[in-house]
């Protein structure tokens, strides 16, 4: 593996520091027995700041295991019990200051990945080896029950045979990844909160926008987030751009990249009793996109494109769902635009234990159209969802593009979790081309007969060997259709592994 030197020199030790820390102690207190009670108190220790409405639910991303995407969400507050602290590494996440009230809570993160591909571009040439290395380290300092401060640097290396020119999110000496500074308190039996600064953002459907753990810098914006949550409702408002990463060092980061991002994500939770006992929630959205330089059929101009949508997701019963419904509006140049997303995910689950094995399929329509022939643009855009869904090579947006993927995920032994999926997919116009995940389109595409895209069978394993260290493999073929044959492009490969530690 031809990692960066340096850099990885850099990962092997903070791999070591890290390994070294999450030993258990050696002290002459004994540890605290490991009971399941103990065990499930370790694993709800993160909650976000409000307890009325669902912490799952809050737009914030997931937590599992007391550790989040957005390592500003945990809260490990109750490890100001030393009798909770089982290591080292639980020392770090709660550091009095002043009584227990002002604390520090550090967090980090070493992640060393191989992504191997045959015939990058989709086009008949040498394979693609990128060795890649992730560090972040961050600070998230407690002033009393109200105020916070959060800082986080993350450094990103890659190597290796034919990368090309790789972006600011994969190559960067140094940078402030998020800083920012909260405020929140309770009005009424509402919990109230705002946010200003360099932040990570989750508060939509999965598909539309994510931090996106993909890259090795993650996406962010700048600018302010309020809420307002009670036992049942909740409501959030932004107005953001977004983060243009530089590669040298902390001082060439931009707080714009020419796009401004802002809008409301709302939430009701729906009763319980519903299907015999659920946990179903509705999230209406209205955002909007203003963009100096958006580029459609290779012409750039301005955009604003705006969002009506209503995403249902949650559980009924076995059933996990995750259905988004939006129409997207607005001006490109002098252009109306008039494009739909109806997306729609949902598996069963086979057995009642929470790690049976899950069947499912998702159905995608996001219309497509008007980019090269100068009338309305139907072109539907995802803005910064999740860019591995449809194509761990990032070949596939959901953008003129129609998709359906039957899956099943299951685990074989304990600690790990397998997936697998076979999707199949064609575009929704024959006039425009076919998009990557960044949103170009492929060239000639737009030009060519074929309706069909592409079949990929796709795979992922991850092994959790503890709540800090996992080890995730991801397989996929591609098997290009007429859509892309037809203007020159080949088949692919993708296979990737790497290895997270995180604390």
């Amino acid at each position: 593996m031809s990692i960066n030197p340096r850099g990885f020199a850099t990962a092997t030790a903070a791999l070591a520091l890290v390994a070294a820390a999450s030993a258990p102690a050696q002290t002459n207190a004994p540890s605290p027995p490991a009971t399941a009670q103990n065990e499930r108190a370790r694993q709800t220790l993160a909650a976000p700041l409000s307890e009325s409405y669902p912490v799952e639910a809050l737009g914030n991303g997931s937590t599992a295991n007391g550790y989040n995407q957005s390592r500003w969400v945990e809260d490990w507050s109750a490890l100001s019990d030393p009798a909770k602290r089982r290591d080292p590494i639980d020392r770090m996440k709660f550091i009095p200051l002043v009584g227990d009230d002002v604390y520090l809570t550090l967090s980090g993160e070493v992640r060393l990945r191989v992504n191997q591909t045959t015939n990058p571009d989709l086009r008949e040439q040498d394979a693609q080896r990128q060795d890649i290395d992730r560090i972040v380290g961050g600070a998230d300092l407690h002033v009393g029950k109200h105020f916070r401060f959060f800082g986080e640097v993350a450094h990103a290396g890659i190597s290796g045979p034919n990368i090309g020119s790789p972006s600011g999110l994969l190559r960067n000496r140094l940078i402030v990844q998020q800083s920012f500074a909260d405020a929140t308190t309770q009005v009424g039996g509402a919990d109230l909160g705002i946010r200003y600064g360099r932040q990570t953002f989750a508060d939509g459907p999965n598909l539309l926008v994510v931090p996106r753990d993909n890259n090795t810098i993650f996406l962010t914006f700048n600018g302010v987030r309020a809420w307002g949550h009670t036992r049942t409702t909740r409501v959030d408002v932004f107005d953001f751009t977004v983060t243009r990463p530089g590669q040298t060092g902390t001082g060439d980061d931009l707080n714009s990249d020419g796009r401004r991002f802002s809008g409301v994500s709302g939430g009701v939770v729906l009763p319980r009793d519903l299907f015999g006992g659920s946990k179903l929630y509705v999230d209406p959205f209205f955002w909007r996109l203003r963009n100096r330089a958006a580029v459609w059929g290779g012409q750039s101009a301005r955009e604003e494109r705006e969002f009506y949508g209503l995403h249902i997701w949650g559980d009924a019963g076995p059933v996990n769902l995750d259905w988004t419904i939006n129409h997207q509006g607005g001006r490109y140049a002098d252009r109306d635009i008039s494009a739909w997303q109806l997306l729609f995910a949902q598996s069963y689950r086979v057995g009642k234990d929470r790690s049976a094995p899950r069947v499912g399929f998702h159905v995608d329509y996001a219309s497509g159209g008007g980019a090269y022939d100068g009338g309305k643009l139907r072109n539907a855009l995802a803005p910064f969802g999740n860019n591995v869904y449809y194509s761990y090579q990032l070949y596939a947006t959901p953008t003129n593009l129609i998709a359906a993927a039957p899956n099943v995920s299951f685990q074989p032994m304990a600690k790990v979790r397998a997936s697998l999926e076979y999707q199949f997919s064609w575009r929704d116009s024959l006039s425009d081309a076919v998009y990557r995940a960044n949103g170009q389109a492929f060239a000639g595409t737009q030009s060519v007969a074929g309706r069909k895209v592409a079949e990929t069978a796709r795979a992922q394993v991850v092994w959790s060997l503890s709540p800090r260290l996992s080890v995730t493999g991801r397989y996929e073929h591609l098997a290009a259709g007429p859509a892309l044959t037809n203007a020159g492009y080949r088949s692919s490969d993708f296979l990737a592994g790497w290895i997270s530690l995180r604390f």
